[in-house]
């Protein structure tokens, strides 16, 4: 490991022990959600959209209680952004004529073929572009900026049938791993409001896990739908590049290696729905997934870690996240009848540095610091981060650590860049031989569950475990494995390149074998 991460890493757990008791003494918000009232907001998406074709309950009914659900826990949550609830309701009641009509004319068949989600809602990450909100990104000077079109995923999920309802929170940019931004505040985490519910789509997760959200378009890349997802209890997949459509994101990049880095993709309650949604998402390109093809489990090879290092710079791995990796891989080796391999990934222990050298080496990454009223301009950070102390700033503390984080790269030398990126490609190359079309990798999200809010900074070596995947392009899931002193424990699944449907099968026999999902009691 590097002498400056070293060091960098050395400090922050020395701060994250020494403050950890001023973070507990200031969790002061004793208040709990309403519980899920209805058992419709414990269905999976599918299974809604067959409600619907069946006539169980109308999509007028459904989106109706969506919203009221949205209004009653969005006080406790502040995940919401901006939401089209009269408008959802219009296009639910005209589906309602549409599914009668095509009853009587005989289209009815037809409809549902190509409109496989017709009436069911679902909401939006705000950076992902739905046309008429909200699309400022939790960004001052972007304040009242609306998406004019709707992005590349949004669109095609509006036209398998669904109702956006609303766009939800952010962080600034999505420059970050914590919801909270100057412009739209904190999002708290269902299960416990004095915890984070992580970013970058922390929005979305938190929706999703108390029942005010059937499914998400979400968007990763460092670990911004895996994160959420493990901190609120809910699946989320991050898919491999290139496959899916990230037409209307904001952030983006000119540089060629930002289509490799970020990825679009679900948030869902239920792994039933991944699939689903995966072909839907990937458009022209859902052959290349054969998600439809069956995953026969014997013949699937699983590799686990718990840790990528047990350096003394790091914080260690919590026990509840180790002892959810031994019990997935105990469950699919008795259960399921994989094979187990006992083979590490041991170059995994540098993430941190091949994961700051080559992110960091795109080039137009926004650049917080740049003066708007003198674009050749950088304002001081220093000065910044005391305006924001004092209330005058205009960046949040999150937008501050990326930029200092941007502009020191950790203290990694620039020789050593080249050096992390050839083994970036060295791990690459290596992990999809290994993995091949059978194997996946069981690994943690993170180094613990979901903690309190501003801990992210302590805590922030902890996103090697996610940034590594997006830098090495590979698919991962995130599983829901069970509940620990409240707060949801989650691990990850990883696979080869375009080898998707692993990852899914996989987390769908976990859901069976833990439970999956838990509505926040």
């Amino acid at each position: 490991m590097e002498v400056g991460v070293q060091l960098v890493g050395i400090l922050l757990r020395f701060l994250n022990f020494l403050l950890a008791p001023l973070f507990c003494l200031r969790a002061r918000d004793r208040r709990r959600l309403p519980p899920v009232s209805s058992s419709i907001l414990l269905k999976s998406a599918s299974e809604l959209a067959a409600d619907i074709r069946n006539g169980v309950i109308t999509s007028e009914d459904l989106v109706s209680t969506y919203i009221s659900r949205v209004r009653e826990v969005n006080p406790f949550l502040n995940a919401v952004v901006e939401e089209r609830h009269r408008a959802a309701l219009d296009e639910a009641k005209a589906v309602d004529r549409q599914l009668e009509e095509a009853r009587k004319n005989g289209s009815f068949d037809q409809l549902v073929k190509e409109k496989p989600l017709l009436g069911v809602p679902f909401t939006v990450k705000e950076s992902c572009s739905l046309a008429g909100l909200s699309n400022s990104v939790g960004c001052l000077e972007n304040a009242g900026c609306r998406a004019s079109t709707d992005g590349g995923v949004v669109s095609l999920v509006k036209k398998s049938g669904a109702i956006p309802l609303l766009v939800s929170n952010t962080p600034e940019l999505c420059l970050g791993w914590e919801t909270t931004n100057l412009l739209r505040g904190t999002t708290n985490n269902p299960y416990n409001l004095n915890m984070t519910p992580g970013g970058s789509s922390g929005g979305e997760a938190a929706l999703l896990a108390c029942g005010a959200s059937p499914f998400s378009v979400a968007s990763d890349i460092a670990g911004s739908i895996r994160l959420p997802a493990a901190f609120c209890g809910v699946f989320g997949h991050k898919p491999t590049p290139g496959l899916i459509s990230i037409e209307g994101h904001i952030p983006t990049l000119s540089d060629e290696s930002f289509p490799k880095f970020l990825t679009v993709g679900p948030m869902t309650r239920k792994a039933d729905d991944l699939p689903l949604l995966m072909n839907i998402m990937a458009g022209d390109n859902k052959h290349l997934l054969n998600l439809d093809q069956p995953v026969q489990m014997n013949q699937v090879k699983v590799h686990y870690m718990h840790e990528a290092t047990d350096s003394v710079a790091l914080l260690r791995v919590q026990k509840c996240i180790s002892d959810a990796i031994n019990n997935a891989v105990g469950y699919l080796q008795t259960a399921c009848g994989c094979t187990i391999s006992e083979e590490k990934f041991k170059d995994l222990e540098d993430s941190v540095e091949i994961s700051i050298s080559v992110f960091f080496s795109m080039k137009d990454i926004p650049n917080l610091l740049l003066d708007p009223a003198d674009p050749k301009r950088n304002k001081s950070l220093m000065v910044e981060l005391l305006k924001y102390i004092f209330g005058g700033g205009s960046r949040s503390l999150q937008g501050l650590s990326f930029s200092l984080i941007n502009s020191t790269h950790l203290f990694i030398p620039e020789s050593r860049h080249g050096y992390y990126n050839g083994k970036a490609n060295q791990l690459r190359e290596h992990m999809k031989e290994v993995l091949g079309d059978n194997g996946v990798f069981i690994y943690p999200v993170f180094i613990g569950q979901a903690h309190h809010h501003n801990a992210v900074f302590l805590k922030a070596s902890g996103v090697m475990y996610t940034m590594a995947f997006n830098i090495l392009g590979m698919p991962a899931t995130t599983v829901p494995m069970g509940i620990y002193n409240g707060l949801p424990v989650g691990i990850q699944v990883i696979a080869a390149p375009n080898q998707d449907r692993l990852c899914l099968a996989v987390a769908k026999q976990l859901e069976i074998g833990f439970g999956g999902w838990k509505p926040p009691q």
